[in-house]
């Protein structure tokens, strides 16, 4: 792999009000299982320290199923990288009090930026039923994380709503609902579509939302993976997409060119809208993401048109 190249210059600490020839970045990971993996992981991530991103954000599984690996990954981007981590938090299976215990051993070893979500049963098809003695909803859980200290927030948008919202009107409200509770900034779920996040933020600022709402990139490395995962999450994936990828099925580097090609195409069109800001979800591949985020700044920088899917394919 070619080295990497500094995709802008934000310093991690900067506020959310950059110029026009500014971007930032932040890339999101999950816990593997194995512990040999979480050795693996770090030292491939310590490849996006070049990159300056404002921040890593590290998973919790579905039910919470991975809270301590969240804690052990996260305490390790901040003491084995320079990059600051920010840990996810959700609602599900757990009283305020064992949420509020965790949120301050994060305080407590110096991680200052939670991803606070509501979050999902360990079985999708269960319906969502808040604990007892715990935060409902993730504002509840904004709320309660600005009472233990002062976190640095982000939070969870659709721009295709969420699949339990009953309107987009209700979702927007829900998110106006965590933002003004002591939410940083909104990270979108993923799309494919450039013109679905451009018509979100439209209706957000509509609706009085004023917060800095980041676009979420989701790399298309597997077609038949995300295409299910996009079912199950309420996510379009447009018809034009799976022409596109059938020719490269049974290539493996021609899919990752052309996944490479999409998420650059999808980041420049935004780009040239007005967006500076983007989260990338990298799968754990974070030269992937490295190469993506190179190639954007390349293509913006020097004005090209957006790269071409390879002839190939």
């Amino acid at each position: 792999m070619p080295p990497l190249v500094p995709l802008h210059d934000v310093p991690m600490d900067r506020p959310d009000d950059l110029g026009k020839d500014e971007l930032a970045t932040s890339f999101e990971i999950f816990p593997p299982r194995e512990k040999t993996a979480e050795d693996q992981l770090l030292r491939n991530i310590r490849g996006l320290e070049v990159l300056k991103p404002r921040f890593v954000s590290v998973t919790y599984g579905a039910g919470g199923g991975t809270r301590k690996n969240t804690q052990a990954i996260a305490a390790r981007v901040a003491a084995e990288t320079v990059m600051a981590p920010a840990a996810h938090l959700t609602c599900i299976n757990a009283s305020r009090k064992k949420i509020d215990a965790v949120a301050q051993e994060y305080w407590n070893s110096g991680i200052r930026h939670i991803v606070a979500v509501r979050g999902d049963p360990p079985d999708r098809s269960t319906v969502y039923e808040p604990h007892p003695h715990g935060y409902a909803y993730a504002a509840d859980l904004v709320a309660g994380l600005k009472r233990i200290a002062n976190f640095e927030i982000s939070v969870a948008a659709y721009p295709e709503v969420h699949p339990e919202a009953l309107s987009a009107s209700q979702d927007l409200e829900s998110l106006k609902r965590k933002l003004d509770a002591g939410a940083t900034r909104a990270i979108t779920q993923f799309f494919f579509d450039p013109e679905v996040f451009l018509r979100f933020i439209e209706q957000a600022r509509t609706a009085g939302i004023t917060a800095p709402i980041v676009a979420g990139i989701m790399p298309i490395t597997d077609f038949e993976r995300i295409r299910k995962f996009s079912q199950s999450c309420g996510v379009t994936m447009p018809n034009k997409l799976a022409a596109l990828f059938d020719g490269s099925k049974r290539d493996p580097a021609a899919c990752r060119r052309l996944a490479v090609a999409r998420a650059v195409e999808q980041c420049r069109h935004l780009h040239a809208q007005g967006q500076r800001e983007f989260h990338f979800y990298t799968l754990n591949d974070a030269h992937l993401a490295a190469d993506i985020c190179n190639l954007f700044r390349d293509s913006w920088r020097n004005g090209r048109t957006a790269p071409r899917p390879p002839r190939e394919v």
